[in-house]
């Protein structure tokens, strides 16, 4: 079975149901709840649990199929595709160390500042607590096999992660350091915007001034959509590449 339950489905939504299926299916491969080479359930089980028909589920797997997140199998079903996880940038949320480990890169940090302050009024709408509250910041600059690549500044409230200030996080993740603390990010909402390296991100990426920065700020949360941490990461243009997709509704 799948873990999405059949309520994710509605017919009443803009977006065709074998789109809607398929978004599912999508989430329970990148969260990991699909393996890459397991077998999913039997169309006739996943018409019921997700209340759709024969056509409408074909029409949702042979887009996935397409898309290189599943194979087909003739004569015994539907399997993750083995290298649906091994895109060079995932629509899934990893750290920078999970990202490294999959491309089979060594990632370290030189940190820059550990510290604690009172919340700004910004930070307390921000992560709903109130202004003054103790926050736990981190900036680091992440490395690649010992080449600078990107700026990370992040923002912790720190009754969340008592301790945290005392952590050397010159090789420690700081995502294995939430789930230690019982902390599981499960989505960041993201912007990302072109900008040019002021003399501070220029030095620490060993780049020159003014030359591209890709800056991806995020607000992460919880399975209970509550604000976990917040960070600016500055990536040096010449040394990271973003890809994803857009499809275009039918």
């Amino acid at each position: 079975m799948l873990a999405t339950t059949p309520t994710g489905i509605r017919a009443d939504y803009p977006e065709p149901l074998w789109v809607q299926a398929a978004e599912l299916i999508t989430k329970e491969i990148t969260s990991g709840a699909l393996k890459p080479g397991s077998r999913l359930p039997p169309e006739r089980e996943l018409c019921i649990q997700l209340d759709i028909s024969r056509v409408t589920l074909r029409k949702a797997l042979n887009k996935l199929v397409e898309d290189g997140l599943l194979e087909a199998s003739h004569g015994r079903g539907w399997y993750v595709a083995t290298t649906a996880m091994s895109k060079e940038w995932p629509n899934s949320l990893e750290s920078f160390s999970e990202t490294a480990r999959r491309m089979g890169l060594s990632a370290t940090s030189r940190v820059l500042t550990s510290t604690t302050y009172p919340a700004t009024i910004d930070e307390a709408e921000e992560f709903l607590i109130a202004p003054g509250t103790r926050m736990f910041s981190l900036d680091r600059v992440r490395l690649l096999d010992g080449v600078p690549t990107a700026i990370d500044y992040a923002t912790i409230p720190l009754h969340l992660v008592p301790g945290f200030e005392s952590i050397d996080f010159t090789t420690t993740s700081l995502y294995e350091q939430l789930q230690l603390a019982g902390i599981t990010p499960v989505r960041a909402d993201s912007t990302i915007e072109a900008r040019e390296a002021d003399e501070y991100a220029a030095k620490h990426l060993d780049i020159g001034v003014g030359k591209p920065l890709l800056v991806m700020h995020q607000r992460v949360v919880d399975a209970t959509d509550k604000p976990v941490f917040a960070s600016k990461i500055q990536y040096s243009g010449e040394r990271y590449r973003l890809r994803t997709f857009f499809a275009r509704r039918r």
